[in-house]
Parts: C-alpha cells; structure tokens; sequence
C-alpha cells in the first residue's frame, strides 16, 4: 500500500510545473524494454540497461525514477517537456545504463513501470534477479 501511495503521489508530481516562465512540466515515461543479468554478485557492481522513447522533441530526459522498498525497485524515466515550442513529431528512442550496487543477499525485484491499465492502476513488468 505504502508503494502506491508514493508512486500515486510521485505521478501528482509529474504534472506539476517547475518553472511557469519556462512553460516545462514533468511528466513520467515508461520503460519500453529492460536489459538485466541473470543474476548478481553480492558486493559488486552491476548494471541493467533500460530503452524508452520520448513522445517528440518538446521531450527531454530529466531524471531516473527509482524507488527502493525493500527487495523491489520502482523504475521509470522522468522527462521534461516544453510546453508553447515547436517540436517535431518525430518519437525519439534513448538508451539508459543504471549502475546497481548489490548491498543485499536477498534477491532483487524490479518493477519497471509500464504504463497505466483503464482503470488508473499502474501496470510493471517484474524481473527478479537472484544474488550469489
């Protein structure tokens, strides 16, 4: 419950202006597709890769969402967009590569955030990484 109330309240956030001279809202973009290994060392470094897509060019990348409860991760992708410009329609597909320190022996769950369903519930595609 604690997870939906922060992620409900971290998608408020995204309408939500950070400078009205500069006409830029928030807004959150899913995870198109993610790329995670088959499993973690304990104590080291890894990295997953994640793919998204900014809607046109009035689109840019701001921020990573990751929120951490537990053993899960919430993942998402956090982008600018300029109200008032002239953008191109064109969609614009990035890649993103996330550092992870593994500082737990207990498996890792990512929830990368895919959108919402009809009835306003988030949709997440899960992917539990086992730790060694």
């Amino acid at each position: 419950m604690k997870k939906l109330l922060l992620l409900c309240f971290a998608l408020s956030l995204a309408a939500c202006s950070l400078d009205s001279e500069d006409n830029q809202v928030v807004k959150l973009l899913t995870i198109d597709e993610s790329f995670t290994p088959q499993s973690f060392t304990y104590k080291s470094k890894d990295t997953i890769k994640v793919k998204y897509t900014l809607p046109n060019s009035c689109h840019s990348f701001f921020s990573l969402y990751y929120q951490s409860d537990g053993n899960a991760r919430i993942i998402a992708i956090r982008a600018l967009e300029k109200l008032n410009a002239n953008c191109s329609q064109q969609t614009i597909s990035k890649e993103l590569k996330i550092p992870i320190q593994i500082q737990q022996k207990e498996d890792y769950i990512f929830k990368f955030w895919k959108g919402k369903d009809n009835n306003g519930n988030d949709i997440f595609e899960e992917k539990t990484i086992p730790v060694n």
